[in-house]
């Protein structure tokens, strides 16, 4: 099934849902009034029609129409009973009537909550089964490649193929170590074949549009894992690990979508939809805010700014965002004019002697930070989030530091974990050590998380701190 085909499919569903809810309310509406609908059924056509917009649009921004694989089906149903519940509220606190808090036809609310609940989630349910259906029969699915050669990755090829219902096709294996590849014979007598060696994962990505990658050898280190990642870069690939015993007694595992084999997702998205949609809404409403409200004080400082030197106000500056893609960052300036013309591009220190008066002030308070409040509105930008980085630096760092690229992963932000841990980097492993930090945020982003960390920015700001 086409992503379109599963999106609309899902959408017509929901969309029986609200309207099959509604004729339920309708009806309990009439039994429990002696006088029956205060309208014509027809009538109730053009509010049925706005009330299933309505509810499409919040499954929308509840993620319920995002990719069938980022989410297991019981994930899916409690997202959709989340969004029911809210919606309910919804319409309950807007059909409230203090005269009247409780009547007898409350019920009707009850009933079109109950009813949309339970017929849209039978509704889901069977789009899934037939999306199974085609999956059983090879249209559609995921490209799998199985890392390791062993037991392990035998016996997770096996479970694969009984489950095809869950849409992973497997293209073949790749050995662990080099030496142990055959990639001209099939594995196993089977007619799944050995493809190569680790040595070759980006390219077996490539040639046969694998969008998942498992590793079961457990022989490979943790280094020689990541590192192979790493060198996969770029690729709309999901990568997860069958764990040993030692990560199944901490529970680090979880039961997998392949007969419950547990499987521990390297690089999982940990923030809802609902919750990326909300981070982006409040990124807008702080931007202007801080922009609106507080312009006199901007004003002030673009004005000292100028007065000591005469020179620019403004300072951009190429910087990489999400995706590796490239914009224009902007600051107050806070060192002396063309202050790189003669060293090149270098990282800033503390007591770096090209930063003006003026500057050494708006650091310290971060409002050289605040023109970013415009990133952040255009939407090349989060409040919260790595630090962007130049394209000079970004090249060379991920020459030296593997998965350093894995911060482009997400939009980078005007503050983020690492800058209310440490201050300047002066060193390569400054750098490892604020990785380390980003990719902890990455791997945690919650709006809860944002809030800590805004919360943090606000204390390194009041104690003088200013850690950039």
């Amino acid at each position: 099934m086409r992503r379109s085909l599963e999106a609309g499919a899902l959408i017509m569903s929901d969309v029986l849902a609200t309207l099959v809810a509604l004729g339920v309310a309708l009806w309990t509406r009439q039994a429990a009034t002696a006088g029956g609908l205060p309208f014509p059924a027809y009538a109730y056509a053009l509010p049925g029609a706005l009330l299933a917009a309505a509810w499409v649009s919040l499954f929308a921004y509840m993620g319920l129409y995002s990719e069938w694989s980022t989410r297991s089906r019981m994930g899916e149903f409690a997202t959709m009973a989340k969004a029911v519940v809210l919606g309910s509220i919804v319409l309950f606190v807007a059909t409230f009537e203090p005269t009247q808090p409780f009547p007898s036809t409350r019920v009707v609310l009850g009933s079109y909550g109950a009813t949309l609940l339970v017929v849209g989630i039978a509704g889901r349910a069977l789009v899934r089964y037939g999306q199974g259906m085609l999956f059983a029969r090879g249209r559609g699915g995921r490209n799998a490649l199985i890392v390791g050669t062993g037991p392990r990755a035998r016996q997770l090829g096996r479970a694969m193929s009984r489950s095809p219902r869950w849409g992973f096709r497997l293209v073949g294996y790749l050995a662990g170590e080099a030496a142990a590849s055959d990639a001209s014979g099939a594995y196993g007598g089977s007619d799944v074949r050995v493809l190569g060696s680790l040595d070759d994962l980006r390219a077996a990505i490539e040639t046969h549009g694998a969008a998942e990658v498992i590793f079961a050898d457990a022989a490979l280190s943790h280094e020689t894992v990541l590192n192979a990642i790493s060198g996969c870069d770029g690729l709309r690939a999901t990568f997860s690990i069958v764990p040993d015993l030692y990560d199944v007694v901490i529970g680090r595992s979880a039961p997998g979508p392949i007969y419950d084999v547990p499987l521990i997702s390297l690089f999982p998205t940990a923030m809802p939809v609902w919750q990326h949609r909300t981070k982006r809404v409040v990124d807008v409403l702080i931007s202007l805010l801080g922009i609106v409200v507080f312009l006199p004080l901007w004003l002030l400082v673009a004005l000292a700014i100028w007065l000591e030197d005469r020179g620019p106000v403004f300072y951009s500056q190429d910087r990489l965002g999400h995706g590796g893609n490239a914009f224009r960052l902007h600051k107050f300036r806070s060192m002396i004019p063309e202050a790189e013309k003669r060293s090149g591009p270098v990282w800033a220190a503390a007591d770096d002697p090209r930063i003006t008066r003026v500057g050494r002030i708006i650091r310290l308070l971060r409002i050289d930070e605040v023109p970013q409040l415009w990133n952040v509105l255009r939407g090349e930008m989060s409040f919260v989030g790595p630090r962007p980085e130049r394209p000079y630096f970004v090249e060379r760092l991920a020459a030296e530091i593997p998965l350093y690229r894995r911060r482009l992963h997400v939009k980078p932000g005007v503050t983020g974990w690492a800058q209310t841990k440490q201050a300047y980097d002066s060193s390569l492993d400054d750098v490892r050590e604020k990785l380390r930090y980003d990719l902890y945020y990455i791997e945690n982003m919650s709006l809860r998380f944002d809030l800590v960390i805004i919360a943090r920015t606000v204390w390194v700001v009041l104690t003088g701190r200013g850690a950039r």
